[in-house]
């Protein structure tokens, strides 16, 4: 069954996990965002991983994180561009959505499961505005003192 059908089918049977997806060009890839926090719930599946991330109310941004060492991976992203101009969010939601690589990929990076509880931050991209939900596709993924690049497998 194709994704067309998938969806379909998902929303004649009221499936509400259908309608949560947002395709990645869906996110303005201008406007990197970083977010850190505790995993809340997660949902380690696919089309892609993601989990709820309680962020602090006095979030910051880290020093050195534009000089942070970024691993090899097969997309052409220009990660110390993107570092050096990621941002805290303007919006000051304390819950937010966090979309992962799909479970292929994570595999490649050989990223361990994400539990609740889990300590973590992201840099990655939101809805153009960030209007509507509080939701980031992660670019990249701190955990564990590893940092992973998820656009692509590693090099």
């Amino acid at each position: 069954m194709d994704r067309r059908h998938l969806l379909a089918a998902a929303a004649a049977w009221g499936c509400p996990a259908a309608f949560a997806h947002h395709g990645w060009s869906s996110f303005d890839p201008d406007h990197p965002l970083y977010l850190e926090g505790r995993a809340v719930t997660v949902r380690w599946r696919n089309p892609h991983v993601e989990f709820d991330l309680e962020v602090p109310a006095d979030l910051r941004l880290p020093d050195g994180l534009a000089s942070r060492v970024l691993p090899a991976q097969t997309a052409a992203v220009d990660g110390p561009a993107l570092l050096a101009k990621t941002q805290l969010p303007k919006r000051r939601d304390r819950r937010w959505t966090v979309e992962l690589a799909p479970l292929t990929r994570m595999d490649a990076w050989r990223v361990q499961e994400i539990k609740p509880g889990t300590a973590l931050a992201v840099v990655g991209f939101t809805l153009p505005g960030e209007k509507g939900e509080a939701v980031l596709r992660a670019e990249y993924l701190f955990v564990d003192g590893k940092t992973y690049g998820l656009r692509s497998s590693p090099a």
